[in-house]
């Protein structure tokens, strides 16, 4: 795909907890955020990501290894932000504000997400959807690193979230979601833990968002540990779940799906394939 096939910058956001995105002039773009392992990732990380992402934001945790060293020399173009809080929320959202880009993509810059798959999440946006939504539990999507206490979890929260909401989510806490930036007001992000993206995917559904699941495979992560602590983590979702459900609604009348533009149509460009497995899961509009 060429970058003229794609409706201004894309943002691909990685990080080992967080990702952030920005916009380009023709072609994607791509924010990361780094962490202690996370020099030994990023050349797999950033080498996997498609050729025509033309921004990459590093959010850097304050990493003690030669992360942003050897971020620059696998991508000399770089934008390195350094992180001033903790958290992956607050990774993301450092990285939000320095993306330019028209779409925002966010994967995990630990290894276990393909960058090789952003070619689905963009085209469910050029087709029409307004937010794409990783799932591992939709029709070809997979995890080789899941456990079965975290398997279990996601399940009950995602199954809570859809008795509340409307929604029809299959996964709730994954991490490699992409939208269009002119949403980011619609999200109205405030927190700064894992459960940004359960936050992400609820007041998607409140505003009102079409809103397209992406079968993704997980894989192992390549070095480094997860920072995810099971039930203190679950909590903190727990408690994001009901304090959306109790606040007053943000919810706009659902949009059909449409087609954009003519000139960001990939139906003429090969390099934005059918999506195979995905589905819309927004809210059925009142």
């Amino acid at each position: 795909m060429t970058a003229a096939a794609l409706p201004g910058w894309i943002a691909a956001a990685i990080s080992s907890t967080s990702v952030r995105s920005s916009k380009p002039d023709d072609a994607p773009a791509q924010a990361l955020r780094s962490t202690a392992s996370g020099a030994r990732n990023l050349p797999t990380v950033l080498g996997s990501l498609p050729p025509w992402v033309n921004e990459v934001v590093l959010v850097d945790g304050r990493s003690a290894d030669d992360t942003i060293a050897v971020a620059r020399g696998c991508r000399p173009d770089i934008k390195v932000v350094a992180q001033q809080g903790t958290g992956k929320g607050d990774a993301l959202l450092a990285g939000f504000r320095a993306c330019t880009g028209d779409i925002i993509v966010m994967i995990d810059g630990d290894g276990s997400t393909d960058g090789g798959e952003m070619v689905r999440f963009v085209g469910a946006l050029v087709t029409g959807a307004d937010y794409a939504k990783g799932s591992r539990f939709a029709s070809s999507g997979g995890s080789d690193d899941i456990t079965l206490s975290r398997r279990l979890g996601n399940g009950v929260l995602s199954g809570l979230v859809n008795l509340l909401f409307g929604t029809q989510y299959t996964d709730l806490c994954y991490g490699y979601n992409a939208f269009w930036s002119e949403h980011l007001p619609a999200l109205d992000l405030d927190c700064d833990g894992f459960e940004i993206e359960t936050l992400m995917n609820i007041r998607a559904a409140k505003a009102g968002l079409q809103v397209q699941e992406i079968p993704s495979h997980e894989r192992p992560r390549m070095h480094g540990e997860s920072n995810l602590r099971v039930f203190l983590d679950g909590w903190r979702i727990l408690k994001v779940i009901a304090a959306e459900a109790f606040a007053r609604s943000r919810r706009r009348p659902g949009r059909p799906v449409t087609a954009r533009p003519a000139e960001a149509d990939p139906a003429a460009h090969a390099g934005v394939p059918a999506i195979a497995g995905a589905a819309d899961v927004s809210k059925e509009s009142a």
